[in-house]
């Protein structure tokens, strides 16, 4: 791999991962919330969450850029250690990522939850299992389908992401420049074989991407026959 071509690689990989992590660690109790909860107004709830997947993405920037710029309360924030703004920022682009791919994850998660039923909740109750324990023993492993699939699809939209990233961040080399928008980088300056190496790349992540998850459906649903 060009030397040119590690920093933004590595940099896009460490951003998916993070985001992943947070995605799933914030995007799993969520959506139980919403498979399970009674409440008339969880699909509010619901919509604001989904809402990135409709929105432009310089709009969804735009106003992330406020928030976590020097006026905003990420501003405010940042200033506590000492630093202007959280916008233009690695923990910037975190928080940027994970609103952006939230509703990717959650609506897996969520589908793989309701589709597990009462049932098996019952019989653990029964067994005198408390709910968090039936939650980590019964709901989780009959709802891992659903957590594999939203893991892929969070880290593969983090790592494809383009608008949100460019608008808190900046493209600072060396700093907030990820894989896509080097290649827009690549394409300004018309270096367009380097931004062909970087695209075809992208283009067989996604491939890969999108055969893990059918190959974890194919799996899964031959369990259940």
């Amino acid at each position: 791999m060009p030397q040119s071509f590690l920093q933004p690689v590595v940099l896009t990989l460490e951003l998916a991962t993070v985001s992943t992590i947070l995605l799933l660690t914030l995007g799993t109790p969520l959506a139980w919330w919403l498979a399970r909860s009674r409440v008339p107004w969880k699909e509010l709830v619901g919509a604001l969450v989904a809402m990135p997947i409709v929105l432009p993405p310089t709009v969804l920037g735009f106003y992330l850029l406020v928030v976590l710029g020097p006026h905003g309360p990420g501003g405010a924030l940042a200033r506590l250690w000492g630093q202007p703004t959280l916008a233009f920022s690695f923990a910037g682009l975190v928080i940027g990522s994970v609103v952006y791919s939230l509703p990717f994850v959650v609506q897996p998660i969520r589908n793989a939850f309701a589709a597990i039923g009462e049932r098996p909740l019952e019989v653990a109750a029964t067994l005198r299992a408390s709910p968090l324990r039936a939650f980590f023993a019964v709901a989780l492993p009959l709802a891992s389908p659903g957590l594999l699939t939203g893991a892929v699809l969070g880290f593969a939209h983090t790592v494809g992401e383009f608008g949100v990233v460019l608008m808190i961040g900046g493209a600072i080399p060396g700093r907030t420049n990820v894989v896509s928008t080097t290649i827009f980088d690549y394409v300004e300056t018309g270096d367009w074989a380097s931004a062909n190496i970087l695209a075809g790349g992208m283009v067989a992540f996604a491939f890969v991407a999108v055969l893990s998850m059918f190959a974890i459906e194919r799996r899964f649903a031959g369990q259940r026959q």
